[in-house]
């Protein structure tokens, strides 16, 4: 596909068969891609809940992989990470800032600083907006940044490297998701390459984190937990394990994780590859979401409200290869699909009473989509 082709695409075509949502506002839908075929960085479409409606805005940023991206609470900053693969950046492996453009969605860069890890993944802003966290696959590690007043990074305020082995054909660390705990005061790491979720005490005022005693909780040999999930109400956690591939769930007490139910991620008669990728729960803590890779669907569970139990709900296919990502909008009525190896994103409606999902039209266009991120518009 041509580059101005799947720029120019928009979805006000399909956007007319969508269901009205109650939301009246407004959003911006910025998509990470990875830069090694067709794709020159971030891209952005605007869209409308009440409608459906979806406007392409085409590129905002170019910057090489932003593999994952994600906003400041007040959605004035965006933070993406950046791969060495691509040779424009000189720089190595780095995370940039952004300033968005609330109107217009255009990304104005404002600075990059050192990854403090090879491959970094993952990244999350702290409930204060004062610090963002990151991890690194290759690198087994995870850092911290303080965020100035003008939405820049400050070099590496905190850093830990992550030691021990499993049973991976690759062993060795490798960290993979990161997540704040919704009292801002605990930060938790997926790390896949040790089957272990690590634990910290966060001070979001410094910047700093401090490991957690015991710093981690261990999982089964093979599992692999890469993402994390919290219930609103902090009381658990979810990780979706990658090489299971399954979906864990812990009660959480502080800093302090304990495994109470694990559920398979795939139908039981599904008998091809599959690894999970992205896990999400809903604003009001009803539904979890899982990618299958392989499977190529989005896994829906509910969740028991007293007991953080799942029980399965649904396999969706993603009408597409591999996705990697997903995101549910601030409505809560809506989840984007990133199918990498399709070059495609497709939205759902999302039922609110069973949490199932329900393709809206044609997929739209976006050049090796890996990550989704909604940001209100003006």
């Amino acid at each position: 596909m041509k580059r101005r082709s799947f720029l120019q695409a928009t979805a006000a075509g399909f956007g007319a068969t969508l269901l009205p949502a109650a939301a009246k506002d407004e959003y911006l839908v910025y998509f990470g891609t990875y830069t090694d075929t067709n794709s020159r960085g971030i891209y952005a479409y605007r869209f409308q809940p009440a409608t459906g409606k979806l406007t392409s805005l085409g590129l905002m940023a170019e910057t090489p992989n932003p593999a994952f991206i994600v906003a400041a609470p007040n959605g004035r900053y965006l933070y993406a990470v950046n791969w060495k693969g691509d040779e424009r950046d000189k720089q190595g492996d780095t995370v940039s800032a952004f300033a968005i453009d609330n109107k217009t969605g255009k990304l104005t860069f404002l600075n990059k600083v050192t990854s403090k890890g090879e491959m970094p993944t993952n990244l999350t802003v702290d409930r204060t907006a004062k610090t963002l966290l990151q991890v690194s696959y290759t690198g087994g590690n995870i850092a911290g940044y303080r965020i100035e007043a003008d939405g820049r990074l400050s070099e590496p305020t905190t850093y830990f490297e992550h030691r021990g082995k499993s049973v991976h054909q690759v062993n060795g660390p490798h960290s993979h998701g990161v997540i704040v705990s919704p009292d801002n005061q605990h930060a938790f790491v997926g790390e896949v390459g040790l089957d272990q979720v690590r634990s910290y005490s966060l001070d979001a005022a410094k910047s700093t984190l401090t490991p957690s005693d015991p710093p981690f909780v261990s999982v089964k040999p093979g599992t692999a937990p890469r993402h994390l999930a919290f219930h609103p109400s902090g009381k658990f956690l979810y990780t979706n394990d990658e090489s299971r591939p399954a979906v864990t769930a812990f009660a959480v007490d502080g800093g302090h994780l304990k495994e109470i139910q694990e559920v398979p991620a795939s139908p039981a008669d599904f008998t091809g590859r599959n690894a999970t990728a992205e896990i999400q729960i809903d604003r009001k803590g009803r539904f979890v979401y899982v990618s299958n890779r392989g499977h190529d669907s989005i896994a829906v569970f509910s969740v028991d409200q007293r007991t953080g139990f799942l029980t399965p709900v649904q396999h969706a296919s993603t009408l597409g290869k591999t996705p990697r990502n997903f995101s549910l909008d601030p409505t809560g009525e809506y989840l984007f699909a990133a199918n990498q190896n399709s070059d495609t994103v497709v939205p759902f409606k999302v039922d609110q009473t069973t949490g199932r999902l329900t393709p809206t039209g044609e997929p739209i266009q976006v050049p090796k989509p890996v990550c989704v991120l909604f940001v209100k518009a003006q």
